[in-house]
C-alpha cells in the first residue's frame, strides 16, 4: 500500500486500515498523537490548523517513531478522553467554534489496543478562521508539510473577507467618484451586450443608469454614486484599481521560445491600455485561443470556430478573474507555454476543491463580477465549469488538468496539459482566400449575420484605434468581399465608423454620444 496521499482524504477515516498502519505516515492529512498522559495541549493546535487548511485526522493513542513510522500504542482509558475532547471543543474560550459532529469521532480496535481518530472537516469559509485560546491572530493556525504554523495576519484577513456574507466586490467605495471608469471599456462592454442580448431592457439606459442597473456603481451613506469594487475592477482604470487594490496585478505571459524569457506579454500596469479586468479577459482570450488547432467544420455554409476546448478557455479565464481574492499578494498570472497553460491567482477555494472539480456547488468570491461576465455570455453560474474543463481535456484525449490549492500565501493554481487533437488546422492548411470564397459562394444570408464573425470584429476593434478591412480578412480568414460586407453591416447597425474610401478606407468602433 502506498503512503496516504493529500487527494486520499475525502475518504480517508472510513478507508484507514490500522492493520496497514506501518505504511502511513504524517502528512498535510494525517497528525498521530500519543496521548498516553491525557488530551495533549497541541491538539488544538491540530484541529485548527486541518479546520483552516484541508482538513485531516487526528489519532490518539499512535505514536510517530524515529522513522517516521507509525506505531499503535493504544489508550487505557478512551472513553475519558472523548469526554474531555468534547467539552474542550464545545468550550468557546478553547475553541471558537466546533465544526464537529459524533460521527467525526469514534474509538476504534487493533491490535488489540483501543485508539481514537478524529476527522476534522475542512472548515465552512463562514466559520473560518478557527482559532483558539480566544486570541483570533495568535491562536489561527494552518497546515504544510512540516506540521502546524501560525497563520499571518494577512492570512487570518483573507479568511475574514471571505466569511462574509457580502462578496468582496459589492463592497460601494464612497472615497472614489465615476472619473476612476475608463468608459471606453464601458462602451465596449455595451456592444458586446447589444449582440448577445438584443433589445435587452437596459440597452437605452444612460451609463451611469446603467452601471448603477449592472452592480458597477452603488449609493453610498451620502446619498451620491460612487463605484464598486467590481465596477473599479471591471472598468477601471488600471491607476485606480491600485488604489483600494495595491496587490492588483495582471500578466500575462507566452512563453513560446526556450531562448527567450517570453516572446509576448500583456500586463496591466504597462499604461498602454486601461488595465482593468474587462479589458485583460478579451486581450488574452484573444492570445489564448490561438494555442488550440481550429479544425475546419462547417455548419449551414459556415465555418465553425469555437470549438469545446476554447469554451472551455473561456470558463479557464473567465473563473480565475471572477474568482481571484485582488486584495491578496502576487496577483494574478497565465503562462502559456508550446504544450501547457497554467493560470495563478490569488486567493485559495471558498469551497472544497473536490467539491469545485465534482461540480454543482458555485461559490464565487466576486459575484457581481460574475453577473457582469454572464451577461455578455461568459462564466457559467451552476458550478458546472471546472468540471466542464475536465470533461472536454478528457473527451480530447490529453492529460488530464491539475488543480491545486496552496496557502501562505493563498493561492488557486491550474495546469492545462495542450495536446494535438489530430486534425489539420484551417489556419495552417490550404488557401485562406480560397476558404474565405467558399463560405461566400454559399449566399447564405446567416453569414452576414454571424455572430462569431461579428464578436471577433469587435474585439479585434477593442484593442486598436482603427483597422483596414484587410486586417479584418486576416482575421476571420475570408475574401476581401465578404469581410467588407461584415463591416458594412456593422456600420449600418451604427456600431462601426467608416473613415476614408478605397484603399484608405479605416474602420472604428462608435463612441458613445457620437452621431
Amino acid at each position: 500500500m502506498a503512503e496516504a496521499t493529500q487527494l486520499e482524504v475525502s475518504a480517508f477515516f472510513f478507508a484507514f486500515r490500522f492493520d496497514d498502519l506501518e505504511h502511513y505516515r504524517e502528512n498535510n492529512r494525517l497528525e498521530a498523537k500519543k496521548a498516553q498522559g491525557g488530551l495533549p495541549r497541541s491538539i488544538w493546535e491540530t484541529y485548527s490548523a486541518f479546520a483552516n487548511t484541508q482538513g485531516g485526522v487526528i489519532l490518539l493513542g499512535v505514536e510517530e517513531l524515529p522513522d517516521k513510522t507509525l506505531h499503535i500504542a493504544g489508550l487505557p482509558d478512551p472513553e475519558k478522553l472523548l469526554v474531555d475532547f468534547w467539552n474542550t471543543v464545545n468550550n468557546p474560550e478553547k475553541v471558537n467554534v466546533n465544526i464537529l459532529s459524533e460521527a467525526d469521532v469514534r474509538v476504534e480496535e487493533a491490535d488489540g489496543k483501543r485508539v481514537i481518530a478524529i476527522e476534522v472537516p475542512r472548515a465552512q469559509r463562514g466559520d473560518k478562521p478557527v482559532y483558539i485560546n480566544n486570541n483570533l491572530l495568535s491562536g489561527t493556525y494552518r497546515r504544510n508539510g512540516e506540521g502546524d504554523y501560525h497563520c499571518t495576519k494577512a492570512e487570518v484577513q483573507a479568511m475574514l473577507r471571505d466569511a462574509a456574507i457580502k462578496t468582496q466586490d459589492m463592497l460601494v467605495l464612497e472615497s472614489m467618484d465615476l472619473s476612476v471608469f475608463d468608459y471606453e471599456s464601458v462602451s465596449r462592454y455595451r456592444l458586446r451586450m447589444k449582440i448577445v442580448r438584443p433589445d435587452h431592457v437596459w440597452e437605452n439606459l444612460k451609463d451611469d443608469e446603467f452601471l448603477y442597473k449592472l452592480g458597477a456603481i452603488g449609493r453610498g451613506e451620502d446619498g451620491q454614486l460612487h463605484p464598486t469594487c467590481a465596477g473599479l475592477l471591471m472598468f477601471g482604470f488600471e491607476y485606480e484599481i491600485v488604489r483600494e487594490y495595491p496587490q492588483y496585478f495582471l500578466d500575462y505571459q507566452e512563453q513560446l521560445d526556450a531562448s527567450m524569457r517570453w516572446t509576448d506579454r500583456i500586463i496591466s500596469s504597462s499604461g498602454e491600455w486601461s488595465g482593468n479586468v474587462h479589458d485583460f479577459y478579451f486581450r488574452v482570450y484573444n492570445r489564448l485561443s490561438q494555442a488550440v488547432k481550429v479544425p475546419f467544420k462547417l455548419e449551414g455554409g459556415l465555418r465553425v470556430d469555437d470549438t469545446p476546448v476554447h469554451k472551455a478557455l473561456r470558463e479557464v479565464l473567465a473563473n480565475c478573474l471572477i474568482n481571484a481574492d485582488y486584495y491578496g499578494p502576487r496577483g494574478l498570472v497565465i503562462i502559456r507555454k508550446p504544450d501547457s497553460i497554467k493560470v495563478s491567482n490569488p486567493g485559495g477555494f471558498r469551497i472544497d476543491i473536490r467539491e469545485a472539480i465534482n461540480g454543482g456547488t458555485s461559490d464565487p468570491r466576486n459575484a457581481t463580477l460574475m453577473k457582469m461576465f454572464n451577461l455578455v455570455n461568459v462564466g457559467e453560474r451552476a458550478g458546472s465549469g471546472i468540471p466542464n474543463i475536465y470533461a472536454v481535456w478528457k473527451n480530447e484525449g490529453w492529460d488530464e488538468p491539475t488543480l491545486e490549492e496552496r496557502f501562505s500565501p493563498d493561492r488557486t493554481l491550474l495546469s492545462l496539459p495542450i495536446g494535438d487533437n489530430g486534425e489539420e488546422s484551417a489556419i495552417t492548411t490550404g488557401d485562406k482566400s480560397e476558404i474565405g470564397d467558399k463560405i461566400g459562394d454559399n449566399g447564405e444570408e446567416s453569414a452576414i449575420k454571424s455572430e462569431r464573425f461579428r464578436q471577433m470584429i469587435l474585439e479585434h476593434l477593442s484593442e486598436k484605434e482603427s483597422c483596414k478591412a484587410s486586417d479584418v480578412a486576416k482575421l476571420l480568414e475570408l475574401g476581401p468581399s465578404r469581410t467588407r460586407d461584415y463591416l458594412m453591416q456593422l456600420v449600418e447597425e451604427g456600431i462601426l465608423v467608416a473613415e476614408g474610401s478605397n484603399k484608405n478606407r479605416t474602420y472604428r468602433l462608435k463612441k458613445e454620444g457620437e452621431i
